[in-house]
């Protein structure tokens, strides 16, 4: 019976790899020696050592083995906005691409104040290296990264930082793709979207933009800056057709650009007849029947691919030339153009 006083149970510690030794009978440094690759020890010593580890539990502590300058094979990444849809699938894939590599990643929000706080934080350990969302980051945090010092790859953002490469897309190219698309189908009263200002995302796409009007000899009928969601798309867009006459929207992400197709339902617009809405970035949902958007696909495949080259380069060769790699968007017809 329990008169209530509760027997304190007994604190889980991690095993040792002093334990392991004292349980073997034989040194620290050997227990260190069986787990490191072509280090020297008897065959039979090593044997006896993994299968006491194995028996106990204990494995080696890579944050330790970080921080006496081998690998700790963990790998920061600033996530950007995890609100988004399409910052949310690279991130996914990322991840499934670095654990094929045998790194591990620990994901930090890349947005608001908490983003600095991480930072100082994160550094603290023994990292291999830091992936940045850039292109969904603000400026500051970004240079803030750069002047750590360890291997970094910025996607979205060039960085001219020593150390530092970058996986771009051709944002600019993009928009002004499906611009031109627009215009060639007749399209000429549009307006814009944008993304929020302080994205290097946004900045490109919407110079893609003004690129292709400009040389067919249009111009912005109305233009506002969203903060690359669907609420704020669908709030721009009744604000916008509510008060001009436009027959394409161009939208700088898909987030934006199905918010912009219901309000214009709402308005009883109707989509494509009346007036066109573009996105970009080919999230999931851009197919889907309901939306059937058509698109700038931002192709994350690609951008995986170079991102996770890169990160092998650099960690074989640390002194190597920095590198920017760019992946090239291309349009997706659907059904709203």
């Amino acid at each position: 019976m329990n008169h209530g006083v509760d027997k304190e149970r007994p604190k889980s510690r991690r095993v040792t790899a002093q334990a392991v030794a004292d349980a073997v009978g034989v040194s620290r440094s050997a227990v260190s020696r069986a787990f490191t690759e072509g280090a020297y020890l008897d065959n039979a010593k090593r044997r006896a050592i993994l299968q006491m580890a194995a028996r106990m539990g204990y494995q080696p502590n890579a944050l330790a083995a970080g921080l006496q300058g081998g690998r700790s094979h963990l790998v920061a990444i600033f996530v950007g906005n995890m609100r988004s849809a399409y910052d949310s699938m690279f991130v996914s894939q990322l991840v499934r691409e670095l654990n094929g590599i045998d790194k591990w990643p620990v994901l930090i929000d890349g947005g608001g104040k908490r983003a600095a706080t991480a930072i100082d934080e994160i550094m603290r350990y023994p990292l291999d290296a830091l992936i940045l969302r850039g292109g969904s980051m603000s400026a500051d945090i970004v240079t803030h990264c750069a002047r750590f010092g360890i291997p970094m790859i910025s996607s979205g953002r060039p960085v001219d930082a020593s150390g530092v490469d970058n996986v771009c897309c051709r944002n600019a190219l993009g928009s002004r793709l499906i611009t031109e698309r627009l215009i060639a189908s007749g399209r000429k009263r549009f307006g814009l979207i944008a993304g929020p200002k302080d994205f290097h995302s946004a900045e490109g796409r919407r110079e893609g933009v003004l690129d292709a009007l400009g040389e067919a000899g249009l111009s912005l009928r109305c233009e506002a800056f969203s903060d690359y969601t669907v609420d704020s798309g669908h709030q721009i867009a009744l604000e916008m057709l509510a008060s001009n006459v436009i027959d394409a929207l161009v939208c700088s992400n898909d987030a934006s650009a199905i918010g912009a197709l219901a309000a214009a339902r709402e308005l009883g617009r109707a989509v494509p007849g009346e007036l066109a809405i573009v996105g970009f970035d080919d999230i999931d949902m851009a197919k889907w029947p309901m939306f059937d958007l058509t698109t700038v696909r931002n192709p994350i495949d690609a951008s995986v691919r170079e991102i996770i080259a890169l990160l092998e380069r650099r960690l074989a060769d640390p002194t190597k030339d920095d590198e920017t790699a760019y992946v090239d968007p291309s349009v997706v017809e659907r059904g709203t153009h």
